[in-house]
């Protein structure tokens, strides 16, 4: 099944993607599936069907979470990812027939993109690794606080937070960004001299849009 109706950005942490699906839906009228737009479904999965998705679901102690070693903390996110792709693409059926242009902030991988979507509806953002590591506390996310003030929260806090930046060390290794600089779709850079306006007419013209 092409999805012809549907525009999809993958890439790195920080690289604007979500900011693009939203003004992409808001500009055409479209629909916006932003990050985790998956979540909706999450209240009814079955843990054993979707482990990795209902780890959070079901956690108990969140200090849990930001004590796992990087090697867990890898092997969590790409289970997250495989898991989310299923989900993805059973919602994106449902807004395929929709008659809207759906603008996608994707988990869905390369291999599977290239199976589903045409080369000029895959947009690759990317953000140099250093930046989802160094920066990811600066954001307001109510989720990224909660996480830092667990952090604060253990016996030895400088060790904990220095553990969790080698998880997403881990994650958002230079290995990971060259394999979507190499994936064989167009890139998008982050470039902080580029105002949000810029960025989004550079996207448009990928995608070959026009308003």
């Amino acid at each position: 099944m092409k999805f012809d109706n549907i525009y999809f950005i993958t890439g790195t942490a920080y690289a604007g993607k979500s900011t693009m699906v939203k003004l992409l839906a808001q500009k055409y009228d479209g629909i916006a599936c932003e990050e985790n737009y998956h979540d909706a479904l999450l209240p009814q999965l079955d843990k054993n069907q979707f482990p990795f998705l209902t780890y959070t679901r079901d956690l108990k102690d969140w200090h849990d979470f930001i004590r796992r070693m990087p090697d867990e903390y890898e092997n969590w996110i790409k289970g997250v990812s495989r898991e989310c792709e299923t989900l993805e693409l059973y919602l994106l059926r449902q807004l395929k027939h929709d008659g809207k242009m759906v603008f996608v902030d994707t988990n869905i991988s390369i291999e599977t993109l290239k199976e589903v979507s045409d080369y000029d509806h895959v947009l690759i953002m990317l953000a140099d690794p250093n930046i989802s590591v160094n920066r990811f506390f600066e954001r307001p996310d109510r989720e990224k606080q909660l996480l830092y003030r667990l952090i604060m929260e253990e016996a030895d806090p400088k060790s904990a937070l220095e553990n969790f930046r080698q998880c997403l060390k881990r994650v958002n290794s230079r290995a990971a960004y060259d394999s979507f600089l190499n994936a064989g779709f167009r890139v998008l850079l982050r470039d902080e001299r580029r105002s949000v306006a810029e960025t989004l007419a550079l996207v448009e013209r990928e995608f070959g849009l026009k308003k």
